[in-house]
């Protein structure tokens, strides 16, 4: 069996603290992802999941609580625990700019991969902290905010007792991912954890498209996925945001990227070969075996259909309409 992981970073907008919102603006803009007096956020995400027998995982980023305080993580932290999906931990570390007082002695960084060793350590228990303590079960997970770890990271999180990373994306390796993985590996022990990577599909010859929503047409996930199903290997590891379902401006839904959400729920429910999980659903001895692995082979046809959808998508959901 293939255990699809579906993966969320739910996060709050750096940007859009610069720009003057507030945290409950930034929230229901970034978390509960409302627009046109509907919510698009975490909470569609999990009833369409769950409409499909489904589990999701999401990464919280809490270090925004050491400059709003720790009580925002609860409302989030009981929507996800209360209706039996993941949390666990993600760490955007420009936040450390402005907190009110920092864990590491106002050193700042964009990437927590940008840290010593001995702050990474810091940063990573503090966050596990704040989320146990808003009422998540012990955090057995870790993705990096920009996918920006390193070989340190995974050290650090061993040292705080965390199992499970899920920082390396094989299209960000070589700029801010700097771990040091080499080619293409499914989930593989390393430095004293489980590395799970992100999954994808080659849309070009020696390329690497990653299975994130916003970024794979749902002919693209509905290949990779059947295609890991067929290599028999262990996880399938999708990614996609809280506020992946609006326009860039999170003024309105971008349905398009909806649709994609939708098909990939409905293949996953009906391919035989995947059940659905999070981390506490996987095998400790996960990461024993032969790391390698292949991805579903290119297609023009199936790449061009794809920049045809998201150039149609952009001309509908993101072009900024003049006022009536």
């Amino acid at each position: 069996m293939t255990t699809l992981l579906i993966t969320v970073d739910t996060e709050l907008s750096a940007a859009l603290y610069q720009r003057g919102l507030g945290l409950e603006e930034n929230l229901r803009r970034s978390i509960w992802g409302e627009a046109e007096g509907r919510a698009y956020g975490i909470e569609w995400q999990m009833t369409l999941m769950e409409r499909h027998g489904l589990k999701g995982v999401f990464f919280l980023d809490p270090l925004p609580a050491l400059l709003y305080g720790a009580d925002f993580l609860k409302p989030i932290v009981d929507a996800v625990v209360g209706r039996g999906h993941e949390i666990q931990l993600h760490v955007h570390s420009e936040w450390l700019q402005w907190a009110k007082s920092s864990p590491v002695g106002g050193r700042q960084g964009r990437n927590i991969g940008d840290f010593s060793l001995a702050d990474q350590i810091v940063l990573l228990g503090c966050g596990k902290r704040l989320l146990e303590e808003a009422g998540a079960p012990a955090v057995t997970a870790f993705r990096a905010g920009n996918f920006g770890a390193n070989d340190d990271t995974l050290r650090a999180l061993a040292k705080v007792g965390i199992a499970w990373d899920s920082s390396v994306n094989p299209a960000y390796l070589g700029r801010d991912c700097a771990i040091s993985a080499s080619g293409l590996a499914g989930p593989h022990r390393m430095l004293g954890l489980t590395e799970v990577p992100v999954s994808g599909i080659a849309d070009r010859p020696g390329g690497f498209r990653p299975a994130q929503i916003c970024a794979m047409s749902a002919a693209e996930m509905r290949v990779g996925l059947r295609h890991a199903v067929q290599e028999r290997q262990a996880a399938f590891v999708v990614v996609t945001h809280s506020f992946e379902m609006l326009s860039r401006d999170r003024a309105r839904p971008n349905r398009a990227v909806m649709r994609r959400f939708e098909r990939l729920c409905e293949e996953a429910r009906r391919l035989p070969g995947v059940e659905a999980g999070g981390f506490a659903d996987l095998s400790p001895s996960l990461g024993d075996g032969k790391p390698g692995f292949t991805l579903a082979p290119p297609s023009r046809a199936r790449t061009a259909s794809r920049m045809a959808q998201q150039l149609w998508a952009h001309w509908r959901y993101e072009r900024k309409l003049a006022p009536a």
